[in-house]
């Protein structure tokens, strides 16, 4: 036991980060947080965001069947997504590995700074989903992938 010395004020832990899967999934259950903004685009997907604080970005994004990212990282950011409805295909390149994910209703695929994905929807349905970026999204990088070379930026 130890003694505890008079007029101590005991603060309060710093509060952790809550993960970028977490407030994915809870942001997809909470439709009104973005319903008000749920569109379709015919020529491209279709983004909006949700809600910035400094430290996350929250976008809503909507996919009608075809429709797909380029080849990717998103630089120093990390983050994930949860798939609200339809179905996403996640393809993910780590050297010469091609590794593809199916990604359905509730499900989240996590990312880290510099990992290098392609999403689309190769389904019949639309699909939307919530994405999170930790720290907000400094951009993104395209790149190329030969099964031989590996991956490469695109100019």
């Amino acid at each position: 036991m130890f003694a505890v010395p008079a007029n101590t004020v005991a603060l309060t832990a710093a509060p952790t980060a809550v993960h970028p899967a977490r407030i994915a999934a809870e942001v997809a259950r909470a439709r009104h947080r973005w319903a008000h903004l749920l569109r379709y685009d015919p020529t491209e997907r279709y983004s909006a965001l949700v809600e910035s604080t400094g430290e996350v970005e929250i976008w809503l994004l909507s996919w009608l069947p075809g429709q797909h990212t380029d080849l990717h990282d998103h630089a120093g950011s990390a983050g994930a997504f949860t798939v609200v409805s339809g179905v996403l295909t996640e393809r993910v390149i780590r050297s010469l590995t091609e590794v593809e994910h199916p990604v359905t209703v509730g499900q989240t695929r996590v990312f880290g700074p510099r990992y290098v994905h392609q999403v689309r929807n190769a389904g019949a349905d639309p699909a939307v989903s919530i994405h999170v970026y930790r720290p907000e999204r400094a951009g993104m990088t395209p790149y190329h992938f030969d099964p031989k070379t590996g991956l490469s930026p695109v100019d």
